[in-house]
């Protein structure tokens, strides 16, 4: 039964939150813990929306302030925090999940490792429906050596591509595959291969091409470059193969190709009269409005209020994009191809209330750029701030402690000489390890996070706080040197899930693991019994 506790903060059991996921209203399922700590356990619903980036997320993933949100983590501490901070935003439908994702396991329902694990299970379960053909590192390397008529298409996007590749892959990822696979393959003798680094995409990928009906033969690389590595074959990096302009033949092909798919699996348009409608309605009804072309098209001219989501990535990662279930998303693009095969499997992953926008961007007036940011609370930050030039002389004269609430990655990336890492949501434990010094610095990657911290710091501080203006990237604009790896760290690394190419240990071993985990989802998710996932459609 629901409850309010002591700090005003409503809860709900384990039980109330199962019924809640078996019904048809909306519902926001967030677990405000790091990346990496929700990835050791989590609910199969639940969307990763870390306490230390609230701010920067929210109105991206939460668009309509009254949905009905619950919070959930290990337990419940963090949660009432984030309860509370949501609540002083404006949100409005708060709950906490009582007693966590221990009295969840408590109840002995199924929880879940990993990230993005909808889109992984879905893709297991595609692959067991269809019969997806696929072949393996050895077949494949075999026929590449044989010179055989092939070619090799990566499903990702292109910074993925570029880390490690299949020899001869072309980069098209994969809401492009339909669209361009005809001018990329036009002989119907041509096989064609679809990879990534691991499963999903691969055989979401593969199955694209297939229900579309494109005539050639067409098969999913087991395993992907992970199952290439492991197979011992080289793979390449740094290439920059990727698909070209579109011809009209190869537009009016995928045109048909799209038509069809969208036919067999009912996906619908709505005219512009009908967006006008439910966008006066986004406060009674979650509207995600997102563009499924490449972010570099999405730059050139968008539409206003729209959202950069490729359609591959949104496939393959459909809690980042849309966490309320039972949303209404409106998929958009330049001519319905993108837009109809990305939505054909959404449909399929139980998105019921998912849309094209018929004619696409015509007709309306777009927007260029990258996609907005909005982050509320700012306007209400009243930070000191110091300049990269004032903080380079404070570092010259020895004064400063600087401490960097960037994501743990970018960290090691780059970050100022001497600054010390640390998670937004632990400042106040880590500070403790941080060399008291005459002036206190916060950064970050753009100083967004860092000026939203700034009270947090000032309040455990025993000198002034000031915030570094722009940020990290500010300071590599003024011609200042970052630097690189892990030096100083306050806090654990918590905040990244990495994944097995990015270790820097023990990766073939990671590697396998992850392979056995993604294929172990399926009977996983039908024990936990929340999915959707419609069967394969005929006709």
């Amino acid at each position: 039964m629901s409850t309010e506790s002591s700090d005003n903060i409503t809860t709900i059991t384990p039980g109330e939150l199962k019924q809640m996921l078996s019904g048809s209203e909306e519902l926001a399922l967030l677990d405000v813990r790091e990346e990496l700590s929700f990835g050791a356990e989590h609910l199969l619903y639940a969307s990763c929306f870390p306490l230390s980036r609230l701010e920067l997320n929210a109105v991206a993933m939460i668009p309509r302030r009254n949905v009905p949100i619950v919070l959930c983590e290990q337990k419940e501490a963090l949660a009432k925090r984030a309860a509370k901070r949501l609540l002083h935003l404006g949100y409005r439908k708060i709950s906490v999940l009582q007693g966590g994702v221990d009295a969840w396991k408590a109840e002995g329902y199924e929880v879940f490792s990993g990230v993005n694990v909808p889109s992984k299970a879905f893709g297991e379960f595609i692959e067991a429906e269809y019969e997806t053909p696929s072949v393996s590192a050895d077949e494949l390397n075999e026929m590449l050596e044989a010179g055989e008529d092939l070619v090799v298409l990566d499903s990702r996007p292109m910074t993925e591509y570029q880390a490690r590749n299949i020899p001869t892959g072309i980069c098209v990822p994969g809401g492009e595959l339909v669209y361009r696979v005809h001018d990329i393959a036009p002989s119907p003798e041509t096989l064609v291969v679809v990879n990534c680094a691991g499963r999903t995409r691969s055989i979401i990928g593969a199955q694209s091409l297939i229900n579309a009906g494109i005539p050639n033969p067409v098969v999913a690389l087991r395993n992907g470059t992970m199952g290439w590595h492991l197979a011992g074959h080289a793979l390449e990096t740094g290439m920059e193969r990727r698909y070209k302009e579109i011809s009209n033949f190869g537009l009016t092909a995928a045109k048909k190709a799209a038509e069809r798919v969208c036919k067999r699996y009912r996906v619908n348009s709505i005219d512009q009269g009908t967006l006008k409608s439910w966008l006066r309605e986004s406060d009674q009804r979650s509207l995600y409005l997102l563009d499924v072309r490449s972010p570099e098209e999405y730059e050139a001219g968008h539409l206003r209020g729209s959202r950069s989501a490729p359609g591959g990535q949104l496939v393959q990662e459909t809690d980042k994009f849309v966490p309320t279930l039972h949303a209404r998303i409106i998929l958009i693009d330049d001519n319905g191809v993108r837009a109809g095969m990305t939505a054909s499997w959404l449909k399929q992953m139980g998105w019921e209330h998912v849309v094209i926008l018929a004619g696409g961007l015509d007709g309306f007036p777009l927007e260029t750029g990258p996609e907005p940011v909005d982050v509320p609370g700012l306007d209400e930050v009243h930070a000191e701030m110091i300049s990269p030039d004032r903080l380079f002389q404070c570092l010259s004269e020895g004064n400063v402690s600087i401490i960097d609430l960037s994501l743990s990655r970018n960290y090691k990336t780059g970050h100022l000489p001497g600054a010390w890492f640390a998670v937004r949501a632990r400042l106040e434990q880590s500070f403790s390890k941080i060399p008291q010094k005459e002036n206190l610095v916060l950064s970050s990657e753009d100083g967004t996070l860092a000026l939203l911290a700034a009270a947090e710091l000032e309040a455990i501080a025993t000198v002034p706080v000031k915030v570094l203006e722009g940020g990290n990237l500010a300071w590599e604009k003024s011609g200042y040197a970052l630097h690189q790896y892990p030096e100083h760290m306050a806090d654990d690394a918590d905040d990244i899930w990495l994944r097995p190419y990015e270790k820097d240990w023990g990766v073939e071993e990671a590697m396998q693991d992850y392979l056995t985990w993604e294929v172990g989802l399926v009977p996983q998710i039908q024990r936990d019994g929340s999915s959707n996932f419609w069967p394969k459609v005929t006709g």
